[in-house]
C-alpha cells in the first residue's frame, strides 16, 4: 500500500490526529452469556495511561488501532466488532487464529519478552512465529496506512510491534513516526543471543520511526549499544541517522501517571466507603499491599520468600500484619504461565498453613482483577506497599501507591529493577532476587516513624505530581514535532531540485572535471575495503563518462596507486592515489605533485601495529607515502575508545614532523602534509581550465577539495554530516544514480 492509495487521498485541510497503534485497542470484545458481542475495558498499565493522557488533555482527534482481544473469523463478526470499535474511535486488526498464536503467544511471549526481561533460559527461538510476528506487523502497517492522512502523527507502542514503524517508513518517507517501548530493553549480551538476522531486522524495524522513547536512560544506552554494535550506527548524543537517510532521536520519557485523578479518588465516597469496609474487616492487622500480573518477571515467588523470612524472624508480628496479595491472571494459556500460577498458589498455602492461627491468615490471596475503588482504598490503607518484580519497565503500581496517599502516612518497598526505582528514590529500594533484603525491607519500614514515613511520601509525590502521564505525553508528541525542524536543518543541504540545474550546467558545458572518491561514492563502505572492488555498473558508467571528449574524469582516492591500476589503468581516465600524494594524468604515469618522503613511516609504523595487536579486527595498510589503521571491523564502542587515544598519540609525536594525522570513518590516517586532495583538485583545474566542475567525496580527506573549489563548483558530500560541501546525497546508490543521469 502506498500513499497516493484512494482511502489516504483526504483533504489535507482537516485537522492533523493522532493514529495510536498497540497490540491491544482499549475494548476487549467477546461473545456474553447470550451469544452477544459486547467490549469491555482491556486491562494493562500502556491502556490504562494512554487513555489517561488522553482524557486528560481532553483530546478526541485520535485513532487507535489494534488487536480487538478475540478471534472473529465471522464477516459478520467482523462487521459488528468493527462498528462498535468505531464508537470509540478504535479500529481493530483482526488476526487469523494461527497468526495470532505464532505473533503473540509465540514470538512476543515466548522470545521477545523473556529475553527483554532476562529471562533466557524462557526464550523460544522458532522460526515460524517470527514469521507470524512479521505478518501481524504487516497487517498492523496496513490498517495504519488505509485511515492515514498527511500531517498525522503515528505512535506506536511496545514490544509486538518493532518492526512496524519500518514498514510503514518503506511506504511513505514523509510519515511522523514515534515509537515506544514500554519494556526494558536489554543489554548487547543478551539482546544478541536473538539469531543475528531477527536481531538487526528488529532494530532497524524500530529505527523507521523518527523518535524512540524509553523509560530510563539504562535501556536508551542498551539500545544504542545494540545499533552500534549489530547495524554499525554511531550516536551523537542521542541523535542516529537512520538506514532511510532520515535524522533519528532516542531519548528517555519516564511515564507517569494522572497524579490529581488518584489524589481525587482517594478522598472520593464510593472510595470512602470502600476503605470503611475494609477497615471493619481487617481491624487493627497492619496491612502489607502487593499487586501485580501474575508473569514471572514480577518475583511475586522470592516475594512470597521474603514475607515466610520476615514472620519467621519476627513472631511478634504474628496475627498481626497481613498480605493482601493480588495476581491479576495472565497469558494463562501459555506454559510458564500456568506453571508460576501452580507455585504461587502452593507457596501461599504453605506459608497459610504453617504461620497459620484461628482467626489469623498470613496472605490474603485474591487471582482475579480488581476494582478500581476497592484498589485505591486499598492504596490508602496499606501501611506498605510491597513492590518487588525482578525486572519491569516502569512499574506504574508503584506511583499509584505513592499518588492515593491523602495525608496518611506509608512505605513504598521498591525493587531495583523497575523503572520507577530510577524516580522514587524515598522508597525502600531492595534488590528483588534475595528474600533476605525484602524480610529487612519490611522490617525497616514497620519500625519507621510516622514522621519519617509522611516526608517519604510528599518527596515522591512531589516528582510524580510534576511528571505526571499529561507531562510524558507532552514531551514525547512535543520532542516528535520539534525533530522535524532537526531534520529539515539536516535534509537542507540535500541536491534536491538543484539536480536538475546540475545536469543543465554540466550538458551545456565545453569542458567538465568530475572529480570522483570511489570508496563510499563509486562504491558503499564495506567492513574489508579489500572486497570493495569495482562493479560491472561502474566500470560503464566510467567509460561512458569519460567516452565524452568534453569530460575529464578523475578517480581521488586513498586506494594506493597499484589498486587503481588494477582496477582503473585500462579505462585512460585519470587517477589520484593515496589522497593527492600521486597522480597519473590520462596516457601519462605516475609523478608527484610535490616532493614527498616515507622516512617517518618507519617510526609511526610500530606504534600502528601496537594498537592493532591491542585491538581485535583493526588493521594497518601500509602505502608508499602514507599509512592508515583501520577499526571497521573492530567492536565499535571499545574501537571508539582505542582510536581517541591513538589519535591523541600520534598528534603530539608528530606535533615536529611535516606529516598530518587525520581521524575519518573507522579509520585514522598519516600522510605528508601539503599534499591531499584539495592539492590534486586544483592541479587539474589549472590544466583543464573547465567550465563546469563536479566534486563528490564521502570523508574527511574531501574536505579540503570542497574548500578549495571554485563557489560555483557543484561540490557534494555523500552521507548527511556537516561538510563544506555546498550539497548532499544520502549514500553512494544516490552518488550512482546521479552519474548515471549524466552518461
Amino acid at each position: 500500500m502506498c500513499w497516493g492509495d484512494k482511502s489516504l487521498n483526504m483533504a489535507k485541510e482537516k485537522s492533523a490526529r493522532y493514529i495510536i497503534a498497540s497490540n491491544r485497542l482499549p475494548l476487549s470484545f467477546a461473545r456474553d452469556e447470550e451469544g452477544m458481542i459486547k467490549g469491555s475495558e482491556s486491562a494493562g498499565g500502556l491502556v490504562s495511561g494512554m487513555m489517561s493522557y488522553l482524557e486528560a488533555i481532553g483530546n478526541d482527534n485520535y485513532i487507535w488501532i489494534g488487536w480487538p482481544g478475540g478471534i472473529f473469523d465471522d464477516e459478520k463478526d467482523k462487521e459488528e466488532v468493527t462498528k462498535q470499535a468505531a464508537r470509540m474511535k478504535c479500529i481493530p486488526v483482526f488476526l487469523d487464529e494461527a497468526t495470532y498464536n505464532g505473533f503473540y503467544n509465540g514470538f512476543c511471549n515466548s522470545t521477545i519478552y523473556p529475553l527483554f526481561h532476562y529471562f533466557t533460559n524462557y526464550v523460544k527461538y522458532d522460526a515460524v512465529n517470527w514469521e507470524a510476528y512479521k505478518r501481524a506487523n504487516e497487517m498492523f502497517t496496513s490498517a495504519i496506512l488505509k485511515v492515514a492522512r498527511p500531517g498525522d502523527t503515528i505512535w506506536i507502542h511496545d514490544y509486538q510491534l518493532m518492526l512496524a514503524p519500518a514498514m510503514l517508513r518503506a511506504a511513505n518517507q514523509e510519515i511522523n513516526i514515534g515509537f515506544f517501548l514500554h519494556i526494558p530493553f536489554p543489554s548487547y549480551e543478551v539482546f544478541r543471543l536473538l539469531p543475528t538476522a531477527w536481531g538487526k531486522e528488529l532494530l532497524n524495524g524500530t529505527l523507521g520511526a523518527d523518535l524512540i522513547g524509553f523509560h530510563t536512560y539504562d535501556y536508551m544506552q542498551d539500545f544504542l549499544t545494540c545499533a552500534s554494535r549489530m547495524l554499525g550506527y554511531e550516536n551523537k548524543i542521542g541523535y542516529i541517522e537512520g538506514q532511510d537517510g532520515r535524522l533519528k532521536r532516542i531519548d528517555t520519557f519516564p511515564m507517569g501517571i494522572d497524579f490529581k485523578k488518584f489524589q481525587e479518588m482517594a478522598t472520593a465516597p464510593a472510595v470512602k466507603e470502600e476503605k470503611k469496609k475494609l477497615l471493619e474487616t481487617f481491624g487493627e492487622l497492619r496491612i502489607i499491599f502487593s499487586i501485580d500480573r501474575l508473569d514471572y518477571t514480577k518475583g511475586i515467588l522470592k516475594r512470597l520468600e521474603g514475607y515466610q523470612l520476615f514472620l519467621e524472624r519476627n513472631p511478634a508480628m504474628r496475627g498481626k500484619v497481613l498480605l493482601v496479595l493480588v495476581a491479576v491472571p495472565s497469558r494463562g494459556d501459555i506454559k510458564e504461565y500456568q506453571k508460576m500460577k501452580v507455585a504461587v498458589d502452593e507457596k501461599v498455602g504453605f506459608i497459610n498453613g504453617k504461620y497459620g492461627a484461628i482467626g489469623w491468615t498470613p496472605i490474603l490471596y485474591q487471582n482475579r482483577f480488581i476494582a478500581a475503588n476497592m484498589l485505591i482504598a486499598l492504596y490508602d490503607i496499606a501501611q506498605v506497599a510491597l513492590i518487588t518484580p525482578l525486572r519491569d519497565g516502569m512499574n506504574l503500581v508503584a506511583k499509584e501507591y505513592v499518588a492515593s496517599k491523602v495525608n496518611s502516612p506509608g512505605i513504598l518497598v521498591l525493587s531495583d529493577m523497575a523503572g520507577a526505582a530510577k524516580e522514587l528514590g524515598d522508597a525502600i529500594i531492595v534488590n528483588p532476587n534475595h528474600p533476605e533484603e525484602i524480610c529487612a525491607a519490611l522490617e525497616r519500614a514497620f519500625a519507621m516513624p510516622r514522621e519519617e514515613q509522611m516526608q517519604r511520601i510528599a518527596a515522591m509525590q512531589d516528582r510524580i505530581r510534576s511528571y505526571d502521564i499529561i507531562r510524558w505525553g507532552n514531551d514525547f508528541l512535543k520532542e516528535l514535532s520539534g525533530l522535524k525542524v532537526a531534520q529539515e536543518i539536516f535534509n537542507a543541504k540535500l541536491l534536491g531540485k538543484a539536480e536538475n540545474a546540475l545536469v543543465s550546467d554540466f550538458k551545456k558545458s565545453k569542458k567538465a572535471l568530475l572529480l570522483l572518491d570511489y570508496d563510499g561514492v563509486l562504491s558503499p563502505l564495506m567492513n574489508d575495503p579489500s572486497k570493495a572492488t569495482p562493479t560491472k555498473q561502474v566500470i560503464e558508467l566510467l567509460k561512458s563518462l569519460s567516452g565524452d571528449k568534453r569530460n575529464e574524469v578523475v578517480v581521488i582516492s586513498g586506494r594506493s596507486k597499484a589498486v587503481l591500476d588494477k582496477w582503473f589503468g585500462s579505462l585512460g581516465i585519470s587517477l589520484v592515489a593515496e589522497h593527492g600524494a600521486l597522480v597519473k594524468e590520462s596516457g601519462s604515469d605516475w609523478r608527484f605533485l610535490r616532493p614527498l618522503t616515507s622516512e617517518w613511516k618507519s617510526r609511526i609504523l610500530p606504534i600502528l601495529k601496537d594498537y592493532a595487536d591491542r585491538l581485535p579486527g583493526s588493521y594497518v595498510e601500509e602505502k608508499e607515502f602514507s599509512l592508515a589503521w583501520h577499526y571497521r571491523r573492530a567492536e565499535s564502542e571499545f574501537a571508539s575508545i582505542r582510536a581517541e587515544e591513538l589519535f591523541d598519540s600520534l598528534s603530539k609525536f608528530t606535533s615536529n614532523a611535516d606529516v598530518q594525522v587525520y581521524k575519518g570513518n573507522k579509520i585514522i590516517e598519516i600522510k605528508n602534509s601539503g599534499s591531499g586532495k584539495g592539492v590534486a583538485a586544483t592541479h587539474f583545474i589549472n590544466k583543464f581550465s573547465p567550465d563546469f566542475i563536479l566534486a563528490i567525496g564521502d570523508d574527511y580527506t574531501d574536505e579540503d577539495m570542497f574548500r578549495l573549489l571554485p563557489k560555483e563548483a557543484y561540490t557534494i558530500r555523500v552521507g548527511m554530516v556537516q561538510s563544506y560541501a555546498r550539497y548532499n546525497l544520502r549514500d553512494s546508490a544516490d552518488a550512482l544514480r546521479l552519474l548515471d543521469k549524466l552518461a
